[in-house]
């Protein structure tokens, strides 16, 4: 899928451009009161053409008991943020400063709840770390992704 329009994504949102590469961490999902859900690795692709403003990412997610699933996310970028409208997620992402990236976004099965994503990169560019808060549809936090 290409949605490019004439801005050169590296160049817009240079944070964003620096967590190119492949990442290797572990999802731990947690309830409210920091009981594990889910525990499984994950292989994140983000992958940057120069000069294209698309945002291409492939995620890999492997089980201790061999299941598999993997995901491909593109989005375009529009007024200083990164739009996604997939067969499976909609929303955005932006760079709050130096090091953060911000993303707000809802699975299409559920509408009615949102997940605020945020991604630190470390001053040398070389650790990641992720969390997500859950929000259901009253706006309460009911799950954690770190």
């Amino acid at each position: 899928m290409t949605l490019s329009n004439s801005v050169n994504l590296i160049e817009a949102m240079p944070l964003l451009a620096k967590n190119g590469g492949d990442w290797y961490g572990t999802y731990i999902h947690v309830d409210e009161d920091g009981n594990i859900l889910d525990k499984h690795r994950s292989h994140l692709i983000p992958v940057f053409e120069d000069g294209a403003s698309d945002y291409h990412q492939r995620n890999i997610y492997t089980w201790d008991d061999g299941r598999q699933v993997e995901y491909t996310f593109v989005g375009r970028y529009e007024d200083g943020a990164v739009i996604y409208d997939t067969d499976r997620i909609w929303g955005k992402a932006w760079e709050s400063d130096e090091h953060t990236m911000i993303l707000r976004f809802h699975y299409k099965d559920d509408p009615d709840k949102y997940i605020y994503e945020y991604i630190h990169l470390s001053d040398d560019g070389e650790h990641r770390t992720r969390m997500w808060q859950w929000f259901n549809e009253k706006g309460e936090v009911y799950k954690r992704t770190l």
